[in-house]
């Protein structure tokens, strides 16, 4: 396995939406696991396919209390309820943090490596995951969904290396 490179904003990739895959190539087993090694370096939750170069509609997912990463192809929300804000940050956006409107809970559909349907009910963590990663395969990335200009933050660490955060203009960020 080898790491793949993160692609960081501005990179125009990141705003490109992700092709659905069909039929399945056979080196995208090799492909997600160098997806799931780069995620667990770069300490994610989650990494879609066009952060580290690709425009293969492929996401891996992988909780911190699960044991395997989950491997999502051609991933679609097919169901929301409900609204909560929450705090996000994201790979691709290092250095980062934000308060965005996530579902509750969510419903998606996608194929496993096998080209098997996966249907997930998901609440929570995964939930807030399933959105991040499928809204990186349409080209949107979190500060999109921005609660507002003023919930977006650069964390810091201070001498005693516990983090702070300084409120920060979105269009920095976003390299505009």
């Amino acid at each position: 396995m080898s790491l793949l490179t993160m692609k960081l904003v501005p990179d125009p990739i990141l705003r490109q939406q992700a092709k659905k895959i069909n039929p399945i190539p056979q080196n995208l087993d090799k492909y997600t696991q160098d997806m799931i090694e780069t995620m667990h370096d770069e300490h994610g939750v989650g990494l879609a396919a066009n952060q580290v170069g690709s425009l293969r509609k492929v996401a891996v997912i992988q909780l911190p209390e699960w044991d395997e990463a989950l491997v999502l192809i051609n991933p679609e929300i097919i169901r929301r309820e409900g609204e909560r804000e929450v705090e996000e940050g994201c790979l691709s956006i290092p250095g980062y943090r934000g308060t965005v409107k996530r579902s509750e809970r969510v419903r998606a559909r996608a194929l496993d490596l096998n080209g098997k349907v996966i249907k997930i009910k998901a609440e929570g963590l995964l939930a807030q995951a399933l959105e991040h990663e499928t809204d990186h395969l349409n080209g949107y990335l979190y500060i999109d969904r921005l609660v507002s200009r003023e919930t977006f933050w650069k964390i810091t660490y201070n001498s005693d290396g516990n983090s702070e955060y300084q409120q920060m203009n979105v269009d920095h960020a976003s390299g505009s």
